[in-house]
């Protein structure tokens, strides 16, 4: 990279080996490479604090060998059923939610990324999937951002948390059977043995 070259996001390298723009619209490759650098940055950090600490591999860096990792990837340039690109996804293979680089990054449909999400900005004092109200714990999942399936009331924080616990993997299971032809391998099986933990 010249010294002169400007670093995309702070972060990121773009030796022009490949295209960003086509069409006056960011490619594909561009859009996810520049979106994981932003989540990265320091500057994005003060915004979304949940991002703190998020780093990519010296690899991801270069948008060169971003573009070129995209093409050999399942899933990448795929849309689901309302038209939205499958999402980068750097938790599903590594367990963690700290590292993008090209051995913990698998592209998901935005409907498995959202059911695999963990949302610990938006749990309160109770676990993951309870709350408590008159006296008894209540289990409920909630699938994006509307529909939410009520479990039952519960004496017990952690009864009402298993009940959450067994219906979502269960849920995952069946959601992932769906996808079974489209995703990558890896991704299928990690799904199949994804645990819910009481800390997500």
């Amino acid at each position: 990279m010249s010294k002169h070259s400007k670093l995309v996001q702070g972060i990121g390298t773009n030796s022009g080996k490949y295209p960003a723009i086509s069409n006056s619209r960011a490619l594909k490759e561009y859009e996810a490479w520049s979106s994981m650098l932003k989540r990265c940055a320091n500057y994005y950090w003060v915004k979304f604090p949940t991002y703190e600490g998020i780093t990519c591999s010296e690899n991801f860096k270069s948008y060169s060998f971003f573009y070129e990792w995209c093409q050999t990837q399942v899933g990448f340039g795929m849309v689901d059923n309302n038209g939205k690109s499958w999402q980068l996804d750097k938790d599903l293979l590594s367990g963690s939610n700290k590292f993008y680089s090209e051995d913990t990054c698998v592209f998901l449909p935005q409907r498995i990324n959202s059911l695999i999400n963990r949302r610990n900005n938006a749990r309160g004092d109770c676990a993951i999937g309870v709350r408590f109200l008159n006296n008894r714990f209540h289990a409920s999942c909630c699938i994006g951002s509307s529909v939410k399936t009520y479990l039952g009331s519960f004496t017990s924080e952690q009864e009402a948390f298993q009940a959450y616990k067994t219906y979502k993997e269960i849920l995952i299971k069946q959601v992932a059977n769906e996808y079974k032809e489209q995703l990558d391998p890896r991704a299928y099986q990690a799904l199949m043995n994804y645990q819910v933990e009481i800390t997500d």
